[in-house]
């Protein structure tokens, strides 16, 4: 039985919840000698919560801080062939716990005003509280930010559309566009044709379709949700706006699948 079909069984049992619960209790016991060493050899670096950590990437420290700050490093790489990253409004989209976002204010600076949302109350929570310089939003699920319009000269979303439903791709891009100002930014991430072995015989038929896969019967936004955005869906979504790249990186022996990136402007007029 392939992995699809595993999920897919999982999700329609009820049992998705449980065994993600019992995969977070395996990584913390997996890490905990390379998390024990973190902590020592970098006492100074403020971590979340375990939990918290996990739901939104890896129960792995040195992943969720340097791998943190890498991801930032190649975020800004990206944006900067498009943008000058000076007196910019950037806003990370989903931002979780902060492991991109935290890196920004010291790898841009340049005057750069800095803000995260997330649906997840805790994590904001957290953020608010450990991570200076940063202005940071609860948002419910549904595509609403507490923004005026054209506020944002860059947004960006890492693995965010992967875990939401068809009409909230719809939703939030709306939302989006309305608070980035025109000529603006829009970087995503999406689970893209790199992904297609992991998909069920009917899913890949479905996604072959164009038309996006979902997985849920789980609560949606949360990690075990599961979009795949077959490119003819994203460019209709996108439609209206002005594709600047599409990107679709060669997988990496010994690494996980890497997502599509998607690199959007906001039309002027």
């Amino acid at each position: 039985m392939k992995k699809g079909q595993i999920s897919n069984f999982l999700r329609q049992a009820r049992l998705l919840y449980l065994t993600d619960w019992l995969r977070y209790h395996l990584q913390a016991y997996k890490n905990s000698k390379a998390n024990q060493r973190f902590r020592k050899e970098h006492p100074g670096v403020v971590l979340p919560p375990d939990y918290l950590m996990y739901e939104s990437f890896q129960l792995n420290y040195d992943k969720y801080y340097r791998g943190g700050r890498e991801t930032a490093q190649w975020l800004t790489h990206h944006l900067s062939r498009h943008t000058a990253l000076e007196d910019k409004k950037i806003l990370d989209w989903g931002c979780g716990p902060g492991r991109i976002i935290r890196h920004l204010p010291e790898l841009v600076g340049n005057g750069c005003q800095y803000f995260g949302t997330d649906y997840n109350a805790r994590s904001i929570a957290w953020c608010a509280r450990h991570l200076p310089h940063i202005k940071f939003h609860h948002n419910g699920l549904a595509a609403a930010l507490p923004y005026p319009d054209a506020f944002f000269d860059v947004i960006y979303g890492i693995s965010i559309f992967t875990h939401l439903s068809e009409q909230l791709h719809h939703d939030w891009f709306l939302e989006l566009q309305r608070v980035l100002r025109p000529g603006g930014i829009l970087f995503l991430t999406t689970q893209g044709d790199n992904f297609k072995p992991k998909l069920t015989a009917a899913e890949v038929q479905q996604y072959t379709r164009g038309e996006l896969v979902v997985r849920g019967n789980v609560k949606e936004g949360h990690r075990t949700y599961s979009a795949f955005h077959p490119k003819p869906f994203m460019q209709r979504l996108f439609a209206g706006a002005r594709v600047l790249e599409h990107l679709e990186p060669a997988p990496e022996p010994g690494k996980g699948l890497p997502q599509d990136i998607w690199i959007i402007q906001k039309p002027l007029a």
